[in-house]
């Protein structure tokens, strides 16, 4: 039984961080959106590189490439300042940015590894909802599937009926 276990959570984890993935494009669009809006006075590439960091910032991960440290260092405080304004002004992505997150930082400790500071980060910057519950993965990979598709990320499964099934078989 406990081999079983632990091919379905080997199988989990992955499928997981594929919907944790798609939040964070999803959150990559929105807040490239959000700087060509409020920073039009920055150039294509530096916009796109500013949602690049403020994304990675709140998802933990960084792009080691000297090109984007160097871009961080020198815009460290317009990364802070925009990261403080995101529970304001995408207010519509507080709730997959939460479940994102906290799936995130399990998936993480199921791996051994603690990212708990994401979490911390985020509750200081008012993005994440305490009262919201830690999706099921069902709940979550649900989420993703809307949102992916409503982005144009994601091809939502289409049911097929039987008699479009046998046509497609033949």
């Amino acid at each position: 039984m406990t081999q079983k276990t632990d091919n379905r959570d080997s199988r989990l984890i992955p499928i997981l961080r594929d919907g944790i993935a798609v939040i964070q494009m999803i959150f990559f669009k929105e807040c490239k959106d959000l700087v060509g809006r409020t920073h039009p006075d920055l150039d294509s590439t530096a916009r796109t590189m500013l949602a690049g960091a403020i994304t990675n910032e709140i998802f933990g991960s960084h792009n080691p490439d000297e090109k984007f440290q160097k871009f961080y260092d020198s815009h460290r405080g317009l990364i802070e300042q925009e990261m403080l304004s995101l529970r304001d002004n995408l207010p519509h992505m507080n709730t997959p940015l939460t479940g994102a997150l906290r799936t995130l930082v399990l998936c993480d400790n199921q791996e051994g590894q603690d990212s708990s500071q994401i979490l911390k980060q985020a509750e200081r910057l008012g993005l994440l909802m305490m009262d919201q519950e830690l999706p099921l993965p069902s709940v979550f990979m649900e989420m993703v599937r809307s949102l992916g598709a409503q982005h144009k990320l994601i091809i939502p499964p289409v049911e097929i009926d039987s008699c479009e099934e046998k046509n497609l078989l033949q």
